[in-house]
């Protein structure tokens, strides 16, 4: 078989890598538009469970990935003058440079051929049995076939900047600073010896009153690097990469299709769709897309029944993780409910930003509801059915008023942003 990846990511990397290894006859080629080195991130996030599965799939790949990765076991929460630590599950962080060298390098071992500084635009894919729109949620392949693959963008309010540091985080760190025009927020997680990656986020009252709307790139990162400096202990905040111009301010879009193929044009990670990045899910998501692609391409000896396969495995898979995205976005956005309580129930709804029932109660009662539960088997019975009910009602009152999400079907209006 003769397949085209379009983007030369984590995700069409990895899925010319899997092909190769299921088949070495098959012809496979990536096509990349930037520079090979060049990336516009700094460091991607993955919990364990990716790690094995990454096992299962390429050991070779798998074993090179952790052995250039960083792994926390805490969080840590400073809010204003007050910090609260927690330890939790394993994570993993590596620089995204680093990770697409390690695939480009084991896809060239095995005879996958790479192409960097080659566009694909949609009005011409490559001529292969299989295309594969790997090329993010700008998609061109994607977008010049909009209205067949039922393209909706869902914007989200708050405004964030993805941002370096040569600070090393040795935990997963959340800093909330209050400002005269409301709270402004950092996630920092450390990627390699080298620094963290560092997304700052705020309302939009907050990002006008501030002025950060209205300053050029180095007086806001002077801002910003003023507001943080408890946690950057003195580094700067750099907002460039590998050559690329400066990441702006951007709000949310929350991608997804209602079908993900075209004859032998089929979507790909964040082609396919995306979930906000307060969960740290865009990478594995895209993985697991190629993990699945290929498994159906071996299965299936016809190409429409694999790629159906694939659509309904990853459609049902990644149900709980947008929901979980929903969720954590609309924490983010209503923080002035969570913010004022005692730093340790603080911490913990930053942790439980997911469950479906928070919204619908008040915090503290929550918390206590939430801390019983974890002692007794009837209650964790009781908040795990009421959770998704409660989901359930609310998504079907809010469809029957009306009184949903502003929804846009120009594809046009998706930020060139992959992950």
């Amino acid at each position: 078989m003769k397949v085209a990846c379009v983007g030369g990511g984590p995700a069409g990397l990895y899925l010319s890598i899997l092909l190769k290894r299921q088949d070495p006859s098959h012809e496979i080629t990536v096509h990349e538009r930037d520079p090979e080195g060049s990336t516009y991130g700094w460091g991607v996030t993955y919990w364990r469970g990716l790690l094995d599965r990454l096992q299962e799939h390429d050991p070779a790949s798998a074993r090179t990935v952790e052995r250039h990765s960083v792994r926390w076991r805490d969080g840590v929460a400073h809010v204003g003058d007050r910090a609260t630590r927690h330890h939790g599950d394993e994570g993993f962080g590596i620089g995204r440079h680093r990770l697409l060298a390690i695939l480009a390098a084991r896809a060239r071992e095995l005879g996958v051929r790479l192409e960097y500084e080659h566009p694909v635009t949609g009005a011409k894919p490559p001529a292969a049995d299989l295309v594969v729109a790997a090329d993010g949620a700008g998609s061109a392949l994607r977008n010049r076939h909009a209205e067949h693959f039922g393209t909706e963008i869902t914007a989200g309010r708050n405004h964030y900047v993805w941002l370096g540091t040569t600070k090393v985080f040795d935990a997963f760190t959340f800093a909330f600073v209050e400002t005269g025009h409301g709270w402004i927020w950092a996630y920092g997680y450390g990627f390699g010896p080298e620094g963290s990656t560092c997304v700052v986020e705020c309302a939009p009252a907050t990002w006008t009153g501030l002025g950060l709307d209205r300053a050029d790139e180095a007086g806001g990162l002077v801002l910003l690097e003023k507001l943080f400096a408890d946690v950057l202990d003195g580094h700067p905040l750099t907002a460039r990469s590998a050559g690329r111009a400066g990441a702006p301010w951007r709000t949310f879009r929350t991608l997804t299709n209602r079908t993900w193929s075209r004859g032998n044009l089929v979507l790909l990670g964040d082609a396919a769709h995306t979930t906000h990045y307060s969960v740290g899910a865009g990478t594995t998501l895209a993985l697991e897309d190629a993990m699945t692609l290929a498994t159906a391409l071996r299965k299936r000896d016809a190409l429409p029944d694999a790629l159906a396969h694939y659509e309904r495995e990853r459609k049902v898979a990644l149900l709980p993780v947008q929901s979980a995205a929903r969720l954590s976005a609309q924490w983010y956005e209503n923080l002035p409910r969570y913010i004022h309580l005692p730093p340790q129930e603080m911490f913990a709804l930053l942790g439980q930003r997911h469950s479906p029932l928070l919204p619908h109660l008040p915090p503290r009662l929550y918390y206590r509801i939430d801390r019983a539960a974890g002692r007794l088997e009837p209650l964790r019975r009781l908040k795990r059915r009421l959770g998704p009910a409660i989901a359930r009602t609310t998504q079907a009152r809010r469809l029957a008023t009306g009184d949903g999400p502003d929804r846009s079907r120009r594809p046009d209006a998706v930020p060139a942003h992959r992950g």
